[in-house]
């Protein structure tokens, strides 16, 4: 996770920001779960949110943003990235394969990975521009007919065709069905995470990220606790 700006002590009377108060209840999972903060990455998902709002968490310390479209990433991120460097951009939505070499030249970690012929054009893109991207294959762990996700069923065979094509899988992904308990299916991606080598979790958004870092995350992909509710 992302280390804070150094900042004077707040009084008891200051309120404190969505970022520190994010970061807090991160720690404090962490505590519990008897893990370091260092390992779990908050990933602020600034989808619909003007650049003036990434800048504003930016200034506070946060380096680390997530997009779910490659065309507003485009428009966004490439103004902010040269006046800090050090900022990191994640694709964290679905991604078409005609956009997987915008996607590999823009983005530093792409977070749905989901079938074959993503996976391909992922593989061309990366060797045409020389930039390996680290990877997370996006699980449908919830089986819904409605989302993206490779089926559970199909996961061996993606990830053995990723690791024929040398791509950079470093874990999983995935978005649990709402309106239910997030926590058996944080412990199932971790199952399979396990059972295929991959230390990479990303899961846990903005009303479950806590369960999902006792659960082993290694990135959250924070939204609406940090930037208020979407525009659109």
């Amino acid at each position: 996770m992302d280390t804070p700006a150094s900042s004077p002590a707040l009084s008891p009377l200051d309120p404190i920001s969505p970022l520190d108060d994010v970061r807090a209840r991160i720690a404090q999972s962490c505590r519990i779960a008897r893990r370091a903060p260092e390992g779990v990455t908050l990933v602020a998902v600034s989808k619909t949110k003007p650049a003036e709002a990434v800048l504003d968490l930016v200034a506070q310390g946060q380096r680390v943003f997530g997009e779910n479209r490659v065309q507003e990433a485009q428009a966004k991120f490439p103004a902010i990235r040269e006046a800090h460097p050090d900022v990191a951009v994640h694709l964290v939505g679905q991604l078409q394969s005609n956009k997987a070499e915008d996607a590999v030249r823009l983005f530093d970690a792409i977070h749905s990975l989901d079938r074959p012929s993503l996976l391909t054009a992922l593989a061309r893109a990366m060797d045409k521009v020389g930039r390996q991207v680290p990877l997370f294959v996006q699980v449908n762990i919830g089986a819904e007919e409605q989302k993206g996700g490779c089926a559970i069923a199909d996961l061996p065979a993606l990830l053995d065709q990723a690791r024929d094509a040398q791509l950079p899988v470093e874990g999983l992904m995935c978005v649990p069905p709402a309106g239910i308990e997030a926590a058996p299916f944080f412990a199932l991606l971790a199952k399979l995470a396990a059972d295929h080598g991959l230390a990479g979790l990303s899961m846990g958004m903005s009303d479950d990220f806590e369960t999902a870092v006792l659960l082993g995350a290694t990135h959250v992909r924070v939204g609406s606790a940090l930037f208020g509710a979407r525009n659109g």
